[in-house]
């Protein structure tokens, strides 16, 4: 057989495809990531991603799976989080509540963000607010400086032959189709997976999929300025914000440059009545007092209707894989609403368990010297027990963040 490298195509550049690529060469695989869509770190890309992208509240779970892969990136990556030790509720008349996530002690003690873990300290609890894109175009740039690691960008997959191991791509530039053959293939491609619809043709795939009546769209809060006129906080930045309004919410998550981004979560129908300026001032007015204060009026008009609505969607599917051929990570094996959140966690945490399960059966970047009916044993066996021991998890978390 020979030595050198299998080759294993990503599919989706988001942080888990990302993570994903820099695992497996990291192990020596050959890798090559491809994306449907331009380049995250070009101006044009950034510009769209603040119009859609709710902050992530990173927890250790996604941090212990990052540091799984690379220990140096995560160190830098903890660089540009802004730790929330707990959640604080605004109510209808402008009080506030501070909820703190560890039941233990007073986390305004701890200064270090708590995913660095000191041997020594008593850590508390928190969840870290991040960027979407920050973390997108970190995890990025380091697949990008990896040997073992091509990326493609604007090339979309049109089908997939999973028996055949070869994945046909469309150059969305040159309007050209050609053939990529693999030796694995993973599918982190988001909710409206193509990797995941190809699977279905091969794979007895339980599969549901179930959007809620609420939809969200994103909305800055603005820096204040301190007495010196330096751009301040105008909330506490180590809290997650909510204003919880029955059937409709306002959050805001802090921003390294003193911002929030906040995201208003409510029925398609109630979002549907407001459509001029007067009844979204109105409307805020009523249930966000103190926020639209902050964010300012005109601030708060031009996001409401320049920004996107979008929609909040459920998936569940079993198995995650095919044979020794390909696996689905992240929100195309497990899409799940914001409001655990949890959804981003556990995608990096996927990448991990599944590295560990290939260490564990002694799965090598070179073909095994011996294939039984062209599948190589130690792979399959891999993927059975991720999509088995890994369903009861994910569908409990899924259900965990309906719930709440």
């Amino acid at each position: 057989m020979s030595s050198s490298p299998r080759k294993v195509v990503v599919v989706g550049a988001g942080p888990v495809g990302c993570l994903a690529a820099m695992a497996f060469a990291k192990q020596g695989w050959s890798v090559e990531l491809y994306e449907g869509r331009l380049d995250l770190r070009l101006p044009s890309s950034k510009a769209e991603a603040q119009q859609r992208s709710i902050n992530l509240a990173i927890s250790h779970r996604g941090i212990a799976a990052i540091e799984s892969v690379d220990p140096a990136v995560t160190q830098r990556f903890m660089q540009t989080v802004i730790p929330m030790r707990g959640r604080m509720i605004h109510s209808l008349k402008g009080g506030l509540d501070s909820q703190l996530y560890d039941r233990d002690g007073q986390a305004s003690s701890y200064s270090p963000p708590c995913s660095t873990r000191p041997p020594d300290a008593l850590v508390r609890q928190c969840i870290n607010s991040i960027d979407r894109a920050l973390l997108n175009e970190e995890l990025l740039e380091e697949a990008s400086a990896s040997g073992n690691i091509r990326i493609f960008f604007k090339h979309k997959v049109i089908a997939a032959d999973f028996d055949q191991k070869v994945i046909t791509m469309r150059n969305m530039d040159t309007k050209e189709d050609f053939s990529v053959d693999f030796d694995f293939c993973i599918g982190a491609d988001g909710s409206y997976s193509v990797i995941r619809r190809q699977m279905m043709r091969v794979v007895r795939m339980d599969y549901q999929q179930e959007y809620i009546k609420h939809e969200y769209i994103e909305l800055k809060m603005p820096a204040g300025q301190d007495a010196d006129g330096k751009p301040t906080f105008l909330l506490d930045p180590n809290h997650l914000h909510i204003w919880p309004r029955h059937s409709f919410m306002l959050i805001a998550l802090p921003n390294k440059d003193k911002t929030f981004t906040c995201t208003l979560f409510a029925p398609s129908l109630d979002l549907d009545c407001l459509n001029s300026t007067e009844v979204i001032l109105e409307w805020f007015r009523t249930y966000f007092p103190d926020a639209l204060l902050m964010i300012g009026e005109k601030t708060l008009v031009n996001d409401f209707t320049h920004n996107p609505r979008s929609p909040l969607i459920c998936t569940k599917a079993n198995p995650y894989h095919y044979k020794d051929r390909v696996i689905i990570l992240g929100d195309a094996a497990h899409s799940m609403v914001p409001f655990y959140g949890q959804g981003l966690n556990c995608g990096l945490e996927d990448v991990r368990i599944l590295m560990t399960l290939l260490l564990q059966e002694g799965v090598k970047p070179t073909p095994p010297s011996e294939l039984k009916d062209s599948v190589d044993k130690g792979l399959a066996r891999a993927l059975d027990r991720y999509s088995e021991s890994r369903h009861e998890d994910l569908i409990a978390i899924c259900d965990l963040a309906m719930d709440n």
